[in-house]
């Protein structure tokens, strides 16, 4: 079995979408249904049951995902780890992060040092109000972001963790008695603005403008730290989607969390300019690779 056979089996499982798979590896849909047809003609059984709304693992192609899963890793470590042994990187690579979603990196830094003891991984927080700031003004040298990144002197690297995401509402709001809360709770109810520096695309990624039906999810005042965002929302001057990771490590008075049942998962990946990549660079996100995607939280 090649080697792209194996990852596009791996992927399928675990995103269980044909379109999904073929977006994440960057071929056609034809092409990841042609592989796993011939490996289904090769085993003699069905690795996946679709039907038209859903794509399921079968216990053959559960039991052969998890052991293509183990050769895998151990396969992609040996390579990043000859060409670390290859390269030699040393120094220090800062990567700016949002709050305490450094902790989260903790594995992936740790699997890169591993890797490269030589070079070191300082963090430095960055604010969402200025996301590509610190980043041009050379102050970090990767970042890690929430996607979509359309920054045409950017290179987006590797996916390192995902997670659902929360509705932060003051104690006593209307939405505060339920269990969960759906993206069409959003309309008619203010958000907050994230400000002038904030790319359109990406700040609506998290914020949107409209509701999955297109009603109008109107603008509050503005927040530039996260800090800040829990301030509004305690005042009672505006609501805001979060990512998951706040219910590991924020607590403020005034202030609930509610699951958003249907809101698209955050992916949070590296970033760095183009123009400044190094060897650092290029081997901390391989290194990223290989270790593989971690939910936050």
């Amino acid at each position: 079995m090649e080697l792209r056979d194996i990852e596009i089996i791996l992927t399928l499982a675990d995103e269980l979408h044909f379109g999904r798979t073929a977006e994440r590896l960057h071929i056609s849909s034809a092409r990841v249904s042609q592989a796993i047809r011939a490996q289904e003609r090769r085993i003699g059984a069905p690795l996946f049951e679709r039907t038209s709304r859903s794509v399921r693992l079968t216990p053959i192609g559960q039991r052969l995902a998890d052991g293509l899963r183990r050769g895998h890793e151990a396969i992609t470590s040996a390579i990043a780890e000859a060409t670390a042994a290859a390269r030699g990187v040393s120094g220090a690579l800062t990567l700016g992060v949002m709050g305490a979603l450094g902790h989260e990196l903790r594995a992936h830094i740790g699997h890169f040092r591993k890797l490269h003891p030589e070079c070191d991984v300082p963090l430095q927080e960055i604010h969402f109000s200025d996301p590509y700031g610190p980043l041009r003004s050379g102050e970090v040298d990767m970042l890690v972001l929430w996607l979509p990144v359309v920054e045409p002197d950017v290179t987006v690297g590797p996916v390192v963790l995902t997670e659902g995401r929360v509705l932060a509402v003051w104690t006593g709001h209307e939405l505060s008695e339920q269990a969960d809360v759906c993206m069409e709770d959003l309309a008619g109810r203010t958000v907050l603005d994230l400000g002038p520096e904030v790319p359109r695309d990406w700040g609506e990624a998290m914020l949107p403008v409209r509701t999955p039906s297109g009603r109008a999810v109107p603008r509050g005042p503005g927040a530039r730290t996260f800090h800040e965002v829990l301030t509004q929302i305690a005042a009672r001057t505006a609501i805001s989607p979060l990512n998951a990771h706040v219910l590991r490590y924020y607590r403020h008075p005034g202030v609930e969390f509610l699951p958003v049942r249907d809101a698209p998962a955050t992916e949070w990946a590296l970033v760095w300019r183009t123009a400044d990549e190094t060897a650092q660079h290029r081997a901390f996100a391989e290194a990223a690779r290989a270790f593989g995607v971690r939910g936050a939280g």
